[in-house]
Order: C-alpha cells, then structure tokens, then sequence
C-alpha cells in the first residue's frame, strides 16, 4: 500500500490524501479504539452497509444512519419490525438494501444476547490480533475466526472482510501503513 503527502505537508495512506470527509476520518476515527456497544454496533453496521460500495458513501450517508437506527442503540433497533424494515426502505438518504437492513435488525438481536457473555465489545477484543496482519491484507486468521463465533452467535453480514475492516476500524491493530503520520511506531 502507498502513502501520499498532502498540500498540508502530511503524509497518509494514500486513499486519505485530498482534503475532506475521509482525510478527517482517516486521521481522527479510523484505527482508533472506541469505547461502548453503540460505538461497536454502528461501526460493525456501517462496515457491512460499506460492502460492495465506496467507504466514502457511507460516510456521507453516516449521519442519516445514526438517525434511523436509533443512534445504534441495540435495545432501540432490536424493536423494529417489519414497519420500520419498510420505512427504512423507502429512505433514500441511507443504502436501501433489504438484507443488510434486517441484518441490522438481527445483529441488535444478537448484541442483547451476548450481553450476559460479557457483551460485544470484549467479544471482539478477543480476536486482537497478537501479530499486525500485514498492510495490503483484507482478512486474517483472526477475521475469519471472527466472523465464524459472530456468525454462530446469530450475528449477520459479518464474514471475514467486513470483520477484518471492522477490525482495522476499531483499532485492534494499526491499519496505517508505513509512512502515514498515524502509524505508531514499531
């Protein structure tokens, strides 16, 4: 993977070199730990929204996301029915997608239940990675051994890449690459 200097003099990975939504997101969010179950559900909501489309329309469309899934509060969301499955279909300022919305619905679901388990978040610390997988991968034993306890909690749309995306978002490894200004130091 490469790096790219800005006209602000700072080099980052290259995907985050122009000025605008995801330089801010790339130096102030991503490969940042977080803290909270809704901090872990809008980001593991938002890494299986981002499948198959650009991270950049995501972010565009996150604030919308936080306003119709409740500000991804698991207790919230796993209340919504088919009524709301077909509101947020018709809501063109999030993706439309059937599946990954009742996804949604389904991993809220699950998230209540693992609580008594110790919750989401030390779940998926759990699979911190003790070696960084290298900077061009987009799965890891850990991702895939991931997405396989998630998948048999009932969680959905949460295979290997998007588990290992979630990974690089939450910071259980650092995802910057050599160079970037937020890689810390070896």
């Amino acid at each position: 993977m490469d790096t790219v200097t800005g006209e602000d003099g700072i080099t980052r990975c290259a995907w985050a070199g122009a000025p605008g939504p995801m330089r801010d997101y790339h130096d102030d969010e991503w490969g940042h730990p977080v803290v909270g179950e809704s901090a872990y559900f809008e980001r593991m909501t938002l890494e299986a929204f981002q499948s198959g489309l650009s991270w950049a329309t995501i972010l565009a469309k996150r604030p919308a996301f936080r306003e119709v899934f409740a500000g991804f509060d698991a207790d919230a969301v796993a209340d919504f029915d088919e009524t709301d499955v077909e509101r947020l279909m018709g809501d063109a300022r999030i993706v439309r997608n059937r599946s990954k919305i009742e996804a949604t619905l389904q991993n809220a679901r699950a998230i209540i239940a693992l609580r008594d388990d110790g919750g989401l978040e030390r779940l998926i610390l759990g699979f911190a990675p003790s070696t960084p997988p290298p900077a061009d991968a987009t799965t890891s034993t850990e991702s895939v051994a991931m997405a396989k306890d998630l998948k048999r909690r009932g969680f959905a749309f949460v295979g290997p890449t998007t588990a290992f995306a979630l990974m690089q978002a939450l910071g259980l490894f650092d995802p910057h690459v050599p160079g970037c200004h937020r890689r810390k130091p070896d």
